[in-house]
């Protein structure tokens, strides 16, 4: 069958979110799918529960790595095991609309897209939606996205078709924001202008130290991207500034 999208979705510790993840997933209107759960050594209940979904429903796919490695990792290794035309992105305690798929894939097939993102909403640790809504941009290129990561990693769906397999450098923090730049590269990103993923925030997430996200975009741009140092400084000093800019 044609259409196949890849999801790929790293797992630790899970098991509160991973029912209502995987329901999300399976109300999808494309039904053309596989969800590929890649466990990091969870030591909670999320294995048994993934296994007991995965009986009811072929679609999904479960891989344990051998030692915790980090979501990068995990991401790498639902990458390299994916068999579909598209790779999608969704995080164990994030969710999708139902129309999620259905949508984005029309809107890369009428414009011949190859790497696109939607707005998401915010919903709070129990799942409550929060009334805010985080847009999309309608184009980003390599260099506007250096400036500040502008993309939402549950809303991201890429063409293997035409970029082939792209995985994510092997740093613990910040892979996705390095993996965009790296498509960026090949071409421009779109943006669905529609909210189409729910974003789980308040929880104890490896985003959560601001330093240390700023720490591995400094790595990102210097070891990654290579960029000079003082270019490496301006789009530091710029992510900064715009963040803040976000807060207020």
């Amino acid at each position: 069958m044609r259409n196949l999208v890849s999801i790929i979705t790293p797992v630790y510790n899970s098991e509160k979110y991973l029912s209502g993840n995987m329901r999300s997933v399976q109300a999808q209107t494309h039904t053309n799918w596989e969800q590929i759960f890649i466990d990091d050594c969870s030591s909670d209940g999320s294995e048994a529960l993934i296994k007991k979904f995965q009986e009811k429903d072929p679609r999904i796919k479960y891989h344990r790595l051998v030692k915790n490695s980090g979501a990068g990792i995990a991401r790498n290794k639902g990458i390299e095991v994916a068999q579909g035309d598209y790779i999608a992105f969704l995080d164990s305690d994030d969710q999708w609309y139902p129309e999620k798929l259905e949508k984005q894939l029309c809107f890369m097939q009428e414009n011949l897209y190859h790497f696109t993102f939607t707005d998401y909403s915010l919903i709070d640790e129990s799942g409550h939606e929060l009334s805010k809504i985080v847009k999309s941009k309608s184009k980003v290129t390599y260099k506007s996205a250096l400036y500040k990561n502008p993309i939402g990693c549950l809303t991201v769906i890429y063409n293997v078709h035409f970029f082939g397999k792209q995985y994510m450098p092997s740093i613990r923090k910040r892979q996705d924001y390095a993996l965009w730049l790296k498509l960026l590269k090949k071409t421009e990103g779109y943006g669905l202008s529609e909210c189409l993923a729910k974003y789980r925030t308040g929880n104890v997430s490896i985003s959560s130290n601001k330093f240390d996200v700023l720490k591995y975009e400094w790595k990102i741009y210097r070891e990654v991207e290579g960029l000079s140092f003082h270019k490496s400084i301006f789009y530091l000093i710029s992510a900064i500034t715009l963040k803040m800019k976000s807060y207020f």
